[in-house]
C-alpha cells in the first residue's frame, strides 16, 4: 500500500475509532455502559432464538386473547422483559411508562409527578399496604413510597426486574418501604382483602382478557378501597378498516407484548363486570396535557447513538447475537407509538379510578 494511502486508512480508522469512543463516552453519562447489557435471564447463546420466538409469537396480537395462545402470554411477556429490561433502564429510566410533557418541567419530573398522581387518587397513606400490580424495575415504586409513605408491593412476572427492583431499592434507601414479589398479576400469591389500596402504571395491557387480572385485584383489596390503572387503549378516532392504522396500532401490539389492545369505551364495562363501583375516568393524554409522545421523538439522535454501539459490540462478539435486533424493533416500536399519539388512535395513560363496594 501507498505510504499516502496507509495514511488516509490510518485517519480513518482514528476517525472511527474517536466516534466509538465518544459514543461509548456520551452512553456512560447516561448511566449504563452499553457492554453491561444483559438479557435478563436468558443466556447469551439463546438470546436470538429467544427473540425470534418472541416476534413469532406476537405477530398476530389480536387473536392470541381469542385462542389457546392466550394462556402462553405470561411466558411470552416474561420473555419479552427479559430481552428489553436493560435496554429500557439504559435508554428510559427506571419507570417503564409515558407520561404527559409539563412544560418548563424535566422528563424526570413529569414521570414523578405523574407517579404521585396515582397515588393521591387512590389516597394512599403511612401506614397502609399498597400493591403495585406489575410493577417493574419499580421506578413508581420508589416514587408512591417516597410520596406517600405507604407500604408498597409489586409484583413482576420477571424475576430479573425482581432483583433489579431490590437492588434499586436499596440504593434509594427505601427497602423498608417497598417489597417486590415475583409473580403473575393473573394469579398472585395475597390473601384476600389484604391491600388498603392498588394501582397499575401501563401494566394490565399485557393481560389476554383485562377482566381475568381486574378480578384478581378487586380480591385482594379491602372493602372499600381504591384502585386506579393507566390502561393502553385505542380511542374513538380509531378505524380498524384503515390499513395504515392498523399498522400502527398492530406495530404497538407486537414490540410490546401486547395480546391485543382494548377500546377506551369498554374499560369502565369491564371494571364494573368484576364488582367495582367506577369513581372516575379520564384519559389523562387529553389537552392541556403536553404529548407524551415528545420524548420519543426527540430520543431519535440517542437511538442511533445507542445502536451504533450496540451493533459493534455484537460483531466484536461482546454483545451477543440478537441484542441488535431487539434494540431495532423497540425503535420501530417507538415511531408506532409516535404515530399513535400524533394521530390521536391510541392514548397509554386512559385513567380508571374504581373502588371496590364497602362491605
Amino acid at each position: 500500500m501507498e505510504p499516502a494511502a496507509m495514511l488516509c486508512t490510518a485517519a480513518v480508522a482514528g476517525l472511527g475509532l474517536y466516534w466509538f469512543v465518544w459514543v461509548m463516552g456520551s452512553a456512560e453519562q447516561k448511566g449504563k455502559r452499553a457492554v453491561e447489557l444483559k438479557m435478563g435471564s436468558i443466556s447469551r447463546d439463546k438470546v436470538q432464538d429467544k427473540y425470534r420466538q418472541y416476534w413469532s409469537f406476537f405477530q398476530r396480537p389480536q387473536e392470541i386473547s381469542e385462542t389457546a395462545d392466550k394462556e402462553k402470554v405470561p411466558a411470552f411477556v416474561d420473555t419479552f422483559y427479559n430481552l428489553v429490561t436493560d435496554i429500557y433502564e439504559w435508554g428510559w429510566g427506571q419507570s417503564f411508562h409515558f407520561s404527559p410533557a409539563i412544560p418548563g418541567r424535566s422528563h424526570r419530573d413529569a414521570t414523578r409527578i405523574h407517579e404521585e398522581r396515582a397515588a393521591d387518587l387512590i389516597g394512599a397513606a403511612p401506614g397502609q399496604r399498597i400493591l403495585d400490580a406489575g410493577c417493574g424495575v419499580g421506578g413508581p415504586m420508589r416514587a408512591i413510597a417516597a410520596h406517600s409513605r405507604a407500604n408498597v408491593v409489586g409484583i413482576t412476572i420477571n424475576e430479573y426486574q425482581v432483583s433489579r427492583a431490590r437492588a434499586h431499592n436499596r440504593k434509594a434507601g427505601l427497602d423498608g418501604l417497598c417489597e417486590v414479589v415475583c409473580g403473575n398479576f393473573l394469579d398472585m400469591p395475597f390473601e384476600d382483602a389484604s391491600f388498603d389500596g392498588a394501582y397499575s402504571i401501563e401494566a394490565t395491557c399485557h393481560a389476554p382478557k383485562l377482566e381475568d387480572v381486574y378480578a384478581e385485584i378487586f380480591r385482594v383489596l379491602k372493602p372499600g378501597a381504591l384502585y386506579v390503572s393507566y390502561e393502553w387503549v385505542t380511542t374513538a378516532l380509531y378505524r380498524p378498516d384503515d390499513p395504515e392504522q392498523v399498522e400502527v396500532i398492530q406495530g404497538i401490539e407486537r414490540g410490546d407484548a401486547l395480546p391485543g389492545l382494548r377500546r377506551q369505551d369498554e374499560i369502565a364495562a369491564i371494571a364494573r363486570r368484576v364488582g367495582f363501583e367506577v369513581v372516575r375516568e379520564e384519559d389523562l393524554a387529553r389537552a392541556p396535557a403536553g404529548p407524551w409522545w415528545a420524548r420519543l421523538k426527540m430520543g431519535r439522535l440517542a437511538y442511533w447513538r445507542n445502536h451504533l454501539v450496540i451493533k459493534a459490540l455484537s460483531l466484536l462478539g461482546i454483545a451477543p447475537k440478537g441484542v441488535a435486533d431487539v434494540h431495532e424493533m423497540l425503535y420501530s416500536t417507538a415511531g408506532h407509538l409516535s404515530r399513535g399519539g400524533e394521530t390521536g388512535i391510541f392514548t397509554p395513560m386512559h385513567m380508571i379510578l374504581c373502588r371496590k363496594p364497602a362491605a
